[in-house]
């Protein structure tokens, strides 16, 4: 099986379950080709992106040949390329920033088009709704190589111009969660949905739980969140909720991995709170160095929240990360976070945007070491039965052959 794999950024680290896909299925014996819209250039990086990115192909390269594949198919399929551009510009035309965006991938993904028409691809698989299922839709439109797609979180619950046609034309999609699933049955109805399958993103849960096994509980209460310091993913509410936790007398740390246009903001709170002891913004990190953090501390924190605008998680990896490593879980209840952790289950489920509440959780798990290990416990088996990647990465594998017959 030959697929293409049509991404927005690549190598990027906080898409690490993109890659970790990509990776388990060649071992299933997909070759995949990659296709990513921008080829970017992080200072962190994953060391096994290394082989997909020295032969992946990217948009933001090559523009003299992007603007002859314009002509071949001016030449090639005036009428349905005249047709692709109608309804790309319906789409977006009334949003300057949307309409650039989708001329530049249209012309990008044209130029794809001719590279691969003729070529022995079975099929075109893009991860996330938007742009990368634009250009798969493109290239389809122009080659009429079968697409797909997953969809993921903001990609669903912004902006979806052209989400009709994408689902209409696709063989099928994959979404990763049951509440993905509703919210397209809701937003496009039955028989769009009916073409959806649920498949989770996964961990190599054997390889977590090892790394997990050797912590034991200090004195010091250790606190760590993983994600993008974005506005969705709540770590200002978590700062919060470490300034009520000093308060209430727990000795702790709190760590948090990423980076993001938020740096300053926390930066800026941390200092007014005077956590500068306790909360430390540690920038990008490898998946080494979270392995590492994660046998070094006592819960897990994910503050998500949903946006005025409506933006939020999907069903964060770190969140499976933390779980299969037998690190008990602190979330909140937003979009499909739940069908992972449960509260008083798998882990400890609070209100978005409540410092108090996550602060209140936190002191929980800080103050009954049984309760903590009790999470950890059914959190690693949650994982272990429902996100694993090598069965998650096969099922999805099957999806890809049943079409193919």
């Amino acid at each position: 099986m030959r697929l293409v794999y049509i991404v927005s950024r690549f190598p990027k680290v906080t898409e690490t379950f993109v890659l970790r896909e990509m990776l388990e299925l060649q071992k299933l014996g997909v070759e995949i080709e990659l296709f990513s819209l921008i080829h970017e250039h992080e200072s962190v990086r994953h060391d096994d992106a290394a082989e997909l990115e020295r032969l992946g192909h990217y948009g933001n390269e090559q523009p003299l040949r992007q603007l002859a594949a314009q002509w071949h198919w001016m030449r090639e399929a005036p009428h349905e390329y005249r047709a692709m551009w109608r309804s790309v510009i319906a789409a977006h035309g009334r949003s300057g920033p949307l309409a650039m965006k989708a001329a530049l991938t249209t012309v990008v993904a044209a130029a794809w088009a001719v590279e691969l028409q003729g070529s022995p691809v079975d099929r075109i698989h893009a991860h996330f709704a938007t742009w990368p299922a634009l250009a798969a839709w493109v290239v389809h439109r122009l080659t009429r190589i079968p697409y797909s797609f997953t969809a993921h979180a903001h990609d669903l619950y912004l902006d979806r111009p052209m989400l009709t046609e994408k689902l209409d034309d696709a063989d099928f999609v994959v979404t990763i969660s049951d509440y993905n699933l509703r919210f397209i049955r809701d937003l496009y109805g039955k028989t769009r949905a009916d073409k959806v399958s649920v498949v989770h993103c996964g961990v190599d849960v054997p390889r977590w739980r090892e790394l997990g096994s050797s912590h034991s509980r200090g004195s010091r209460f250790e606190i760590l969140a993983v994600g993008a310091l974005e506005d969705y993913k709540g770590h200002r509410h978590l700062v919060e909720a470490c300034s009520r936790l000093r308060a209430r007398g727990i000795d702790f740390r709190c760590r948090i991995v990423g980076e993001g246009p938020q740096r300053a903001q926390l930066e800026q709170l941390i200092r007014l709170l005077r956590l500068a002891d306790q909360v430390v913004l540690l920038g990008r990190r490898p998946s080494a160095d979270v392995e590492k953090l994660l046998s070094e501390v006592d819960v897990f924190a994910h503050a998500s929240i949903v946006t005025p605008h409506g933006k939020t998680e999907g069903i964060p990896v770190a969140l499976m990360e933390a779980m299969a490593s037998g690190v008990p879980v602190v979330a909140t209840d937003v979009s499909g976070v739940t069908e992972l952790v449960i509260d008083q289950v798998t882990g400890l489920v609070v209100p978005p945007a409540s410092a108090a509440s996550l602060c209140l959780a936190l002191e929980d798990l800080a103050s009954s070491p049984a309760l903590a290990r009790t999470l950890a416990r059914a959190g690693q088996e949650k994982v272990q039965h429902e996100f694993k990647l090598d069965d998650n990465a096969a099922r999805l594998r099957e999806l890809f052959a049943a079409e193919a017959r």
